[in-house]
């Protein structure tokens, strides 16, 4: 009898979700971390959401994962970002107590029933005719498992590094191996070297936030989950600031290039693009005077401010300049340095889309260690990756979310369509259907996905079906009630708006909503009918972009039915003739499950999709 049904390698965000995921859904669960007091730790930036990110976030709560949760129950602030635009790229945003954020998930691991946490280091994986066996422990101890979760995160051969000062260590310079990743590639799998960096810490006392510009949260209520009832009142929220960079700050980095980790030739792993170091910004964007930074309070247990945008691996007396030549820093004092990590992460390309490893079976890997950045793109691979182990133990067929369905499934699809070379960040211009994938709908896409995984209960359930009847009675009222454009009340509020309203004319409540400014909750209020604020907001998104929701659904319809033309991993490339050169290497290398998938890898042309579909046809090929 194996000692675990499902061994999950690391304690962050992807391998709290992963272990909650297996556990929660009656899988004896081990989590294997280098420090119990380290889980749900935030490394980088005390926050959770953001662009894309934060629909994430409502897209595990869909699936029934704790981030969300505990994100909500322990934020700072609340803030919907893009407001002012389009519903495709609203996000939410919270400024996490990042103590308060690891006590909790500390808590709910250790109390979370069939799931056993336990401290230690693993340094191999154990792999039997290219399937996995177990876990040999840095103490030489063996535990044998059906499936393994690798969720390390940057702690696989970590490197920090400030300067010409390389220290080997995870994230603040914590216990790290190159053990791991050499037992990885013994097993045939491919590694590359990553990197990324934080910001220094500065005592929050030590700032004059006067020279500084205000970033209030939104007042309203916001959350995540849908299972949140209450939030931190706006009164009790903590605001944030910003400030910039100044030709001051320029000049000290310019002049010191030379001395940073990256620009030195000490780091050799590829950064993120999407969110470099302050250096790189100065010699990437020559053309900016100055640079946006976000200062971000880390607890209420700290003085501390996260200076977000300011990531560095320049010497610490460079860093004391540069950050005393910003406004409001002239005289604060850092707490803690910048660094730069670099670490082992696997080539994605191995990866199926279930996160199974293509070349070692019962192998599943989620977050940092696939070459993604973000502690939301971790969570939700780790939700994704411990659904799936658990659909393989029971013998079902595995999850696989569409371009259409979710940002998870975008991310996926990217990862084992494109591969990456950098640390991949979500972008909502990532997403293809973006006004399909909002906010306000991710419960509406995903719940069903969850409830059948046995992640989300049937009270719960029972609620969002109650919500969806009360969306489609607000629906039906808004088409069946005429307004009457010389009742007082409408009146008044339609000329609020800069409409005229001639008298005795009634107009139907969904040709209203349709115009632009005017929101169901208020329109109905004039005439006396209360609905939830929520409730109105999408109402409002449905009514508004309806036309354009649909071409988006019919455009979602056609990709569709090209992902249910399976190819696999044992589709015979060479029964198919006129295959493109180079498009036949490409699939031969992919190993794309689908047709679909197929069609976005770059080097295969629409023409080599073509001969593939007729091959199907054709019963060419073996698929599985």
């Amino acid at each position: 009898m194996k000692d675990y049904e499902v061994i999950v390698i690391g304690g962050g965000h992807a391998g709290i979700e992963a272990a909650l995921a297996c556990a929660r859904l009656r899988h004896k669960t081990l989590m294997l971390t280098l420090s119990i007091d380290n889980i749900g730790k935030m490394p980088c930036n005390p926050s959770v959401g953001g662009p894309a990110k934060g629909i994430v976030v409502r897209e595990i709560d869909a699936l029934g994962g704790q981030m969300p949760v505990t994100a909500d129950k322990t934020a700072l602030q609340f803030k919907m970002l893009n407001s002012a635009k389009g519903p495709g790229v609203r996000a939410l945003r919270v400024q996490s107590d990042k103590i308060a954020y690891k006590k909790m998930m500390q808590d709910v691991c250790l109390h979370q029933e069939n799931l056993t946490v336990m401290a230690g280091m693993a340094v191999k994986i154990e792999v039997e005719n290219q399937k996995v066996k177990g876990v040999v422990l840095k103490d030489g101890s063996f535990l044998s498992c059906d499936i393994v979760i690798l969720t390390t995160g940057t702690y696989m051969a970590g490197l920090n590094m400030i300067s010409a000062e390389v220290t080997p260590g995870g994230p603040d310079r914590e216990e790290t191996t190159d053990m791991l990743s050499q037992s990885l590639r013994d097993a045939g799998i491919r590694t590359f070297r990553l990197k990324t960096g934080t910001p220094p810490r500065v005592l929050t006392s030590s700032i004059d936030f006067s020279k500084t510009k205000l970033e209030p949260g939104t007042d309203a209520f916001l959350a995540f989950s849908e299972t949140t009832k209450e939030i931190r009142p706006f009164s009790e929220q903590v605001p944030c600031y910003m400030t910039y960079t100044t030709p001051e700050t320029h000049e000290i980095i310019l002049s010191n290039l030379n001395k940073s980790s990256m620009y030195s030739g000490v780091v050799k792993g590829v950064g993120p693009r999407y969110c470099p170091s302050i250096e790189d910004k100065l010699v990437r964007f020559k053309d900016k005077p100055r640079h946006l930074l976000f200062l971000e309070p880390e607890s209420l247990t700290m003085d501390t401010t996260y200076v977000q945008g300011f990531s560095t691996s320049l010497p610490r007396d460079i860093q004391e300049k540069m950050t005393h030549s910003l406004p409001g820093f002239e005289h604060c004092i850092i707490k803690k340095y910048a660094y730069a990590i670099e670490y082992d992460a696997i080539d994605p390309i191995q990866m199926m889309p279930s996160e199974e490893n293509k070349i070692v079976e019962n192998l599943f890997t989620a977050g940092q260690v696939n070459g993604t950045s973000g502690y939301e793109e971790a969570a939700g691979q780790g939700i994704m990756a411990g659904i799936n182990a658990c659909m393989k133990l029971e013998g079902r067929k595995p999850v696989v979310l569409g371009r259409d369905q979710a940002y998870i499934g975008v991310l996926l699809d990217d990862l084992t369509t494109k591969g990456t070379k950098e640390p991949y960040r979500l972008l909502t211009s990532r997403a293809e259907f973006r006004l399909l994938l909002r906010h306000d709908n991710a419960e509406q896409r995903l719940i069903d996905i969850g409830k059948d995984a046995g992640l989300i209960s049937s009270e719960r359930y029972d609620a969002y079906l109650k919500k969806q009847e009360m969306l489609h009675e607000t629906e039906e009222t808004l088409k069946e009630t005429v307004f009457d454009l010389d009742d007082p009340a409408v009146k008044a509020y339609l000329e609020s708006l800069g409409y005229e309203t001639p008298g005795h004319i009634g107009e139907k409540g969904i040709d209203l909503v349709r115009r632009p400014k005017v929101e169901s909750e208020k329109l109905l209020a004039a005439k006396g009918i209360t609905i939830d604020h929520r409730l109105g907001e999408k109402a409002d998104i449905e009514i508004k972009y309806e036309g354009y929701i649909n071409k988006a659904q019919r455009e979602a319809k056609k990709l569709s039915l090209m992902e249910e033309q399976k190819l696999g991993m044992d589709f015979d490339y060479d029964q198919v003739d006129n295959l493109s050169i180079e498009g036949r290497q490409k699939l031969m290398k992919y190993r794309p499950a689908t047709i679909g998938q197929a069609s976005r890898i770059s080097g295969v042309n629409p023409a080599d999709i073509a001969v593939l579909a007729i091959a199907i046809r054709q019963g060419k090929g073996r698929s599985v």
